[in-house]
Parts: structure tokens; C-alpha cells; sequence
């Protein structure tokens, strides 16, 4: 199968193949102070009875400030989300450092990611330049929704399955947000969004050639609460038929149904695809000790 992207070049402007390797992270700023101390002014000498008034309100406000500190202790000791998820700043730099083999992967496994929990894999078969936050490559709602926030910039690929009957375009939209809105942005945003459809990416002179608008019959969207990034995915048939209700991936996965949209577990692979490439994210972050260790040698 021809692809669409050359083999040893990224769209977003960085070499990757044999021998390459990751660029480095930017270096992070140095530390600022916590607070800044001030010369302190001569105290006159004070009678005895002020003295005394003094050291009562010093006794009082060092019981103050220990029962705060206290407080704050006892805060720090309950459970409870991190101020910051690890790798979560490193995560918005992914876009632009990493390798586009890496946020990409020509072949992606899908283990139970089809109907019945049924094995997928899909080859890329081609892949957009980074593109800003426009409605070009973002829904409606969803560029609405992140433009507040800070919306950096989306990367795109098409992916089909192993019989090349379905394709599906994935997008990662990285973003500025702070891990506490990280955190609340992903809770039902499919649901919030309503029809908010995920643009398809066509290849030319692939099986997604036809893959536009009118060729959209699932998708699925999510906002993991440790990543600075929104997950897209919108599947649809090779074969270039259009499909007159696009529908959510979990209404498309709901038992019992009979059309073609989920019977063909579309609804599935667009779900399940999201889901895949978050863990690949968290991978490129956070890589595993066994990766570690190797590179360290």
C-alpha cells in the first residue's frame, strides 16, 4: 500500500527513521523565588508593659500559624489527585518533538478493539501537517470549547484495518490547559458536544480517497485527565459510501442494533482507536522501566 507521507521526513518538520532520535525537551525555565524578604526597619526600644503585649500576640500568632500549618499538613497527607500528572508538561511539547513514527505508528495493534472484543490492527496510510486550531481540521464545538484554553495545535492521520473495508482519521489536539481544567474537560464531552462530527482526513490514491463529510458514520472524542491533549476519532467505509446519520461511538456500539454503521464496528474501532493512542501518548512521555534502562546503557 502507498503511503502518503515519506517514510524518512515528519509533516511537523523533524527527521525520524533508523538512527534518529528524539528531540531533546526544551530546558525549563530556572526556579523564581517563592517570595521575596525585604529589609526590615531599627525598632525603638519599647517599655516594658508594650513588651508584654507584644510577647502575648507573638505567643498567639505562632499558635495561629502553627495550627495553619498544620491544617495544611493534614491536607497534604489525604489522598488525592496530584498538582500536576507526570509528563504532563512534557506532553505539550509532543506535537513538535517527538517523531511523527512515534505519535503515529505505521502499524497499531487494537487488541478487543472490534465487536465481540474482537482484534483490530490498522496501517497509516497517510498523514496531515501540523495544522492550527481552525475549523478546517477541529469540529465546531470542540475548537469552540479549547479556544479558551489555549488550543496549540492538531496533528492528523488516517488509519484502515486489516480487509481495508474501513477508515478511520485520528486527530490530537494538544492544548495549554491546566491540569485542573484537564480534568474537567474530558467528563461526557462527546455527550456535551452533540453532533459535533470530527472532519475526515482523505489520501489520495488511497483506500480513504473518498473519505470526506458525507462518508462520516461514527465517531468518538476524549480528554484524558493526564495529558494536555483531546483525542479524536472518526471512522467510516473504504468503499466510499455515504452515510446519512453519523452516530456517537457508544451509541453505534449499543447491543442489538442492525445497521450497517454497527454492524461493522465502527463505533468500536473509533472508540477503542482513542483509547489506544492515549496510552501511546503516556508512553512517549513516561517510557517503560524495561525502555529506560535500555537507553541508559
Amino acid at each position: 500500500m502507498t503511503h502518503h507521507a515519506r517514510p524518512h521526513s515528519t509533516p511537523f518538520g523533524h527527521p525520524h527513521g533508523h538512527g534518529a532520535h528524539r528531540a531533546p525537551t526544551a530546558a525549563l525555565p530556572p526556579e523564581t523565588p517563592f517570595e521575596t524578604t525585604t529589609r526590615l526597619r531599627p525598632v525603638r526600644e519599647r517599655r516594658t508593659g508594650r513588651a508584654l503585649a507584644v510577647g502575648v500576640c507573638a505567643v498567639l500568632g505562632i499558635g495561629l500559624i502553627g495550627g495553619a500549618l498544620t491544617g495544611v499538613w493534614l491536607a497534604a497527607a489525604e489522598p488525592g489527585e496530584p498538582a500536576e500528572p507526570a509528563g504532563y508538561t512534557q506532553a505539550k511539547d509532543l506535537w513538535h518533538n517527538a517523531p511523527v513514527d512515534t505519535l503515529f505508528p505505521r502499524t497499531l495493534a487494537g487488541p478487543g478493539a472490534g465487536p465481540g472484543a474482537a482484534a483490530r490492527t490498522w496501517t497509516r496510510i497517510v498523514v496531515a501537517p501540523d495544522a492550527a486550531c481552525t475549523p478546517a481540521v477541529l469540529a465546531k464545538g470542540l475548537l469552540a470549547t479549547l479556544r479558551p484554553l489555549g488550543c496549540e495545535r492538531v496533528l492528523r492521520a488516517t488509519y484502515t484495518d486489516a480487509t481495508a473495508s474501513s477508515v478511520i482519521t485520528v486527530g490530537l489536539v494538544f492544548t495549554r490547559a491546566e491540569p485542573t481544567t484537564q480534568r474537567t474537560l474530558g467528563q461526557g464531552l462527546t455527550t456535551r458536544l452533540g453532533q459535533d462530527v470530527p472532519p475526515a482526513l482523505p489520501g489520495p490514491g488511497t483506500v480513504a480517497a473518498r473519505f470526506g463529510a458525507k462518508q462520516r458514520a461514527s465517531w468518538w472524542l476524549n480528554a484524558p485527565t493526564d495529558l494536555p491533549v483531546v483525542v479524536t476519532a472518526v471512522s467510516g467505509f473504504a468503499d466510499g459510501r455515504a452515510v446519512d446519520a453519523p452516530q456517537p461511538a457508544d451509541r453505534a456500539m449499543t447491543a442489538g442494533r442492525t445497521d450497517a454503521t454497527a454492524q461493522s464496528g465502527l463505533g468500536h474501532e473509533a472508540k477503542n482507536i482513542t483509547v489506544r493512542f492515549e496510552q501511546l501518548l503516556r508512553t512517549a512521555v513516561a517510557p517503560p522501566a524495561k525502555d529506560k534502562e535500555k537507553n541508559a546503557r
